[in-house]
């Protein structure tokens, strides 16, 4: 049989005119196919996750987003000038800096004094083993983690342009600031009159001994070089493990807030407001209750009428057949 001879048993659909004419349907053929529904203006991808079907392309005048399950982030979002970055670094750093002389205050106030009795050769403790210095080293210890957790707090929260290695940075340099004025200031204070009593007291005489620190301080590498060790290191050490904690677990990966994507906000291709990045409008969620995008659920927006219940059959009307 050739191409064009007829064949009866075939639908008309399946012999297209010569002329190019739309071939007329009979009543026993299928139905034509719906247009498939739009999302946003374009048309719905009638098997979503298939690769072999290929995306509608963009329409004209809309910017092409080559990433459409990506959320969208504003490119544009401004730097911190170098002089005002500078200028609070040094401010963070001053301020920590200042921190040290209400630590030194509060650590003098926490911490016992070490008695000590004046012998001949100078002053020596008033019992073997004293607890007064260990409690000094541990007073210490624990305020400067508390000054350092707290500050790299209320640096994440209040100054949120510095936030990344800059503010890290800015954190430890002044905790060791805050750590060397709390140190010198708590170990003077009381300094004159325990060296005017181990000069001028009798032997035998008891009295203190301001309190100092035991397992912190600063040597001197090559002869010149000031290296902070031990409880120097506390406030620096605490400010450096909050921030890094609070760094990991925020939910931005730049550190700084960034739109929902499941909200209309500014779009990633100019500054004005866009649509969400999955949708024009929420609409009902495919899979629970939750507001999704609009287009996906796979729920009708209308509810259909209900059905109305059969007539009864006319007195007339023949019977089913049977069996």
């Amino acid at each position: 049989m050739s191409p064009a001879a007829f064949d009866p048993d075939r639908s008309p659909t399946d012999h297209p005119p010569a002329d190019g004419r739309t071939p007329v349907t009979g009543p026993g053929d299928p139905p034509a196919a719906a247009p498939s529904p739009t999302i946003g203006g374009r048309p719905e991808d009638p098997y979503p996750g298939d690769p072999s079907v290929a995306a509608a392309p963009p329409t004209v005048g809309e910017p092409h987003n080559p990433y459409p399950d990506l959320v969208r982030v504003r490119l544009d979002e401004p730097r911190l000038p170098l002089p005002r970055m500078l200028r609070l670094v040094a401010a963070v750093v001053l301020g920590m800096t200042a921190l040290g002389v209400p630590l030194g205050l509060l650590w003098v106030l926490l911490a016992p004094a070490t008695p000590v009795v004046r012998t001949a050769q100078g002053a020596v403790y008033a019992s073997a083993q004293p607890e007064q210095p260990v409690a000094a080293d541990g007073w210490f210890s624990l305020l400067a983690l508390g000054l350092g957790v707290l500050a790299a707090g209320v640096l994440w929260v209040l100054l949120r342009p510095l936030r990344g290695p800059v503010g890290l940075l800015s954190l430890i340099v002044g905790g060791l600031g805050s750590t060397l004025v709390a140190w010198q200031l708590g170990r003077r204070i009381g300094w004159s009159d325990y060296e005017r009593l181990l000069a001028d007291a009798p032997v035998g005489q008891t009295f203190e001994r301001p309190v100092d620190l035991r397992a912190g301080g600063i040597d001197l590498v090559f002869g010149f070089l000031p290296v902070p060790y031990g409880n120097i290191l506390l406030v620096a050490f605490g400010a450096a493990v909050a921030y890094t904690l609070l760094a990991g677990w925020s939910r931005w990966p730049s550190l700084h807030p960034e739109p929902d994507p499941y909200e209309p906000g500014p779009s990633a291709f100019g500054d004005e407001p866009g649509p969400s990045a999955f949708g024009d409008e929420p609409g009902p969620s495919a899979f629970g209750g939750r507001p999704g995008p609009a287009g996906l659920s796979s729920e009708s927006t209308g509810s259909p009428a209900p059905a109305g219940a059969p007539e009864p059959p006319g007195p007339d009307a023949a019977a089913p057949p049977r069996g």
